[in-house]
């Protein structure tokens, strides 16, 4: 109600008498272009300080007793075999495709007999761990993180922690060391399984005998090149194993909230395993 020299006034003619510009707005004003990035700044920074603590925390956690060593186990059996099948299809196939591409590349060149040594390289050095890497740890990390994210939302995590046991030591430290043993593994597998996917397709498409593509790729990949590339995989499963549990230990919301954990997980492992990629890359070029 408002109070005119009249009288009182009430409804749309009250409403009516005040000025525009007095009127209150309850919207709060649309952030800038720069307030967005600022905020996506601040927000990725809060991710990486909660990481680093969660990965303390963790490699903290996992010299106390008692060791969970059958938890290991099962996160060996869950990570590790459950993704030989993904392994398998995909290294064969990326095989042949990187042996026909190459193979048709050189022939214009008059270099076909290079193709066992390019694949051989490529392969040691960089698709057999990487690729590896980025395939099994979207399976892997997204598994993660919709397994503790539902534990998240269910209060698990609090009833674990009620009972006096630590969530990062029952429920990441062991998925965090059988990630980092697994992926050495599974790339070296991917190395064979490619590398053979290849000599088939050479060998029955391109007339290049499996004998002479063995012997080439052999000769001009080095102990060098093999240890350079498996380097670089310890790295891959912690990342791929941090980043689960951190999007699933962080998981609010109910159901919806999981699904979106995970959807980010997916994103983030990729992304960052490429580029801790390139710095490993720059590192074991110094290294080895």
């Amino acid at each position: 109600m408002t109070i005119s020299e009249d009288g009182p006034l009430s409804g749309r003619e009250g409403r009516d008498s005040i000025p525009r510009s007095f009127r209150p707005t309850f919207l709060p004003p649309e952030p800038t272009f720069l307030q967005k990035k600022l905020a996506g700044v601040t927000g990725l920074l809060g991710h990486i300080g909660v990481m680093w603590k969660m990965t303390v925390g963790t490699i903290r956690a996992g010299f106390r007793r008692p060791f969970e060593g059958r938890e290991i186990v099962k996160q060996l059996e869950a990570l590790g075999v459950a993704s030989l099948g993904i392994v398998v299809v995909t290294s064969v196939f990326i095989g042949m495709v990187m042996a026909t591409q190459f193979a048709f590349g050189l022939r214009k060149f008059g270099g076909m007999e290079y193709t066992g040594r390019v694949v051989g390289l490529s392969f040691a050095r960089e698709l057999a761990p990487t690729l590896t890497a980025v395939i099994v740890g979207g399976r892997i990390s997204a598994g993660m993180a919709a397994e503790l994210g539902s534990m998240a939302v269910t209060e698990q995590l609090d009833a674990i922690r009620a009972l006096g046991a630590d969530p990062l030591k029952k429920l990441v430290f062991p998925r965090l060391l059988a990630s980092i043993i697994t992926m050495p593994i599974l790339a070296i597998i991917a190395l064979i399984l490619g590398f053979s996917g290849a000599m088939l397709v050479t060998d029955l498409q391109f007339n290049i005998p499996a004998s002479f593509f063995f012997h080439s790729a052999v000769g001009a990949v080095t102990m060098r090149d093999f240890l350079s590339g498996l380097f670089k995989t310890p790295f891959f499963g912690a990342i791929i194993a941090l980043v689960g549990c951190h999007f699933g230990l962080i998981t609010r919301g109910g159901t919806a909230g999981v699904g979106n954990s995970t959807t980010r997980t997916v994103v983030v492992v990729s992304i960052a395993i490429l580029i801790a990629d390139f710095f490993l890359t720059k590192f074991t070029i110094v290294l080895f």
